[in-house]
């Protein structure tokens, strides 16, 4: 059995919002160690939320996307005798939160043509509303795993 992680890196709050997340989004956001950019498109994609949504706090429309998002189980593949099973598991929050993340920020950079900022906001905004590419592959991953029930029981 594994042991268990003792230092988890985790970042410092963001400057503007003074949460851990957003400065995870703008990690995750940042190429090429080009940080600032990062800032100036996340905190871009937020005021362009701010703007859209004058009711909801952009913190909040980001905590629902993300909740929306993150898948709650996944399969993995699992080797019993020669055969290779796709066993459905439960995701800890540490990951789903990670793949929400990852499904969001892939999704906005394949959409063409428009800044980054605006296609990450719409993204963003399209997840809170339970709509978008990264709560469709949510949904398509918990169909495998739905599909895949019956190997459940090779789980280790």
């Amino acid at each position: 059995m594994r042991r268990k992680v003792t230092n988890r890196n985790i970042p410092n709050a963001d400057i503007m919002y003074g949460s851990v997340k957003i400065e995870k989004l703008i990690n995750y956001v940042m190429e090429a160690g080009k940080k600032n950019t990062a800032r100036t498109i996340v905190y871009g994609a937020l005021d362009i939320i701010k703007e859209k949504n004058k009711e909801i706090e952009p913190l909040e429309v980001f905590e629902l996307a993300i909740k929306n998002a993150g898948p709650l189980m996944e399969i993995r593949s699992r080797r019993v005798g020669g055969a290779n099973y796709q066993v459905p598991r439960e995701v800890r929050p540490e990951r789903r939160f990670a793949l929400a993340m990852r499904w969001i920020i892939n999704a906005a950079q394949a959409k063409k043509g428009r800044p980054m900022r605006e296609k990450l906001a719409d993204e963003l905004l399209a997840a809170s509303k339970n709509e978008g590419e990264a709560v469709k592959k949510k949904e398509n991953t918990h169909k495998m795993a739905e599909a895949n029930k019956a190997f459940a029981h090779f789980a280790w």
